[in-house]
């Protein structure tokens, strides 16, 4: 068993002042002032955390069994693919991506093209090319091992504080604490954080990092994680079965679901545009590569006009791709819609169909129908072509059905 936690005799600023006394008196209590207020905080247990978290984690592919070492590569790649994505999202994804390159130095050695590929379908396509700069610097400059400390861990590409700690922590067993938002739920709750997010963020490490033993770093944080996930869920926490249920400030006040505080977020600005759907005669789809760097850089996509947020539907076609013979153009029924992080975008399809032996535009490519899934086409080309086409979703596992009944010649 591990020993209670003691917090610092200065705990930080804007924590709640009305705390409720501690659960236990046998626990360590920490007292300061803020402002003119007395502070006292009754720090939870970690071992009780940790034991809660040997009956209760969650079997996940890329973590060690109990007594097993965690392969960094599996820690990594993992952590990398769940940033602002769902568990049951990533997990075909990491299987298809272990399957084809089962450690670093095979990931290091694919072209770019063919990691895009197959992350096509998970989003935040950043990611994808930074794992890819990622793989080959660690080949390049650590002989294929990945560091084991947290400010070695930080300069590699798409490796930031959260990541870091995570590998460190989970793969090395360095005290380390990343927080991401499952834990920075807890950690607001527990502690009646008052201060909105993301003005909140430094606090919330502060006091991660005060609850993080010398000892099993990496099941605290895994366990940390999976209390978040699974039981101080955003709505409707199962407070009952937590194990820190009575050291809760937020339950306490009998609304924990008030917790983390959030500042409402401005207004994003709608931009809209236009596709063009152009299926040749022989089922082939017109479609180019997008620019390495940007927005979606590197993916393959459907000929687009500008997105903008004064898009004139009326002129659409005037940036419709230019071919040596095709029948007019219609418009397909139904909008696209998409979220990205900074906007939401708007898209109408406009589709035509070509002859059999007309050339693509300059910069472009036909790719045919059956084999669209095989390119590194993001989630919103599969939407433009879903809508084109009447393919079915699998929502699970995020793939298409083309059929191309609807434009066939």
């Amino acid at each position: 068993m591990h020993s209670p936690l003691e917090l610092s005799k200065t705990p930080p600023s804007r924590l709640a002042l009305k705390r409720r006394k501690p659960a236990s008196p046998t626990r360590g209590e920490a007292t300061g002032a803020c402002g003119s207020d007395e502070l006292s905080i009754s720090p939870p247990n970690a071992a009780a955390l940790l034991a809660w978290y040997a009956r209760h984690r969650r079997s996940l592919p890329w973590r060690a069994g109990a007594g097993e070492r965690a392969d960094p590569y599996r820690v990594w790649l993992s952590e990398i693919m769940l940033q602002q994505t769902r568990v049951s999202a990533v997990l075909p994804y990491y299987a298809k991506f272990l399957a084809r390159w089962p450690n670093v130095r095979a990931l290091a050695a694919e072209p770019l093209g063919e990691v895009l590929k197959v992350w096509a379908g998970l989003g935040y396509y950043a990611r994808a090319r930074n794992l890819h700069a990622c793989a080959r610097a660690v080949v390049e400059r650590h002989g294929g091992e990945f560091p084991r400390e947290e400010s070695a861990l930080r300069t590699l590409p798409g490796i930031g504080r959260y990541t870091a700690a995570a590998i460190a922590a989970i793969a090395f067993g360095r005290r380390a604490t990343p927080v991401d938002g499952n834990v920075e739920r807890v950690i607001a709750r527990l502690f009646q954080v008052e201060t909105p997010f993301p003005a909140a963020k430094p606090e919330f490490h502060r006091l991660a990092q005060m609850l993080t033993p010398k000892t099993r770093a990496g099941d605290f944080a895994q366990a940390m994680m999976d209390l978040g996930a699974t039981i101080c869920t955003p709505l409707a926490p199962a407070c009952a079965l937590c194990p820190w249920m009575a050291d809760c400030g937020a339950r306490a006040t009998g609304d924990p679901e008030r917790f983390p505080q959030r500042k409402a977020k401005p207004a994003q600005t709608l931009r809209r545009g236009a596709a063009f759907f152009v299926m040749r005669a022989d089922r082939s789809i017109l479609v180019r590569t997008r620019p390495p760097r940007g927005l979606l850089g590197g993916m393959t996509e459907l000929p687009t006009t500008a997105w903008s947020a004064d898009f004139e539907e009326s002129r659409s076609l005037d940036e419709a791709p230019l071919l040596s013979s095709r029948r007019p153009w219609r418009r397909v029924p139904g909008i696209v819609a998409h979220v990205f992080t900074h906007f939401p975008l708007e898209l109408v399809v406009y589709a035509t169909n070509v002859a059999r032996d007309t050339p693509p535009p300059a910069g472009m490519r036909f790719v045919p129908l059956e084999r669209l899934q095989e390119e590194a086409l993001p989630n919103l080309m599969r939407k433009v072509v879903a809508l084109a086409t009447g393919a079915r979703v699998d929502r699970t596992t995020r793939s298409y059905r083309w059929s191309a009944t609807r434009h066939q010649n």
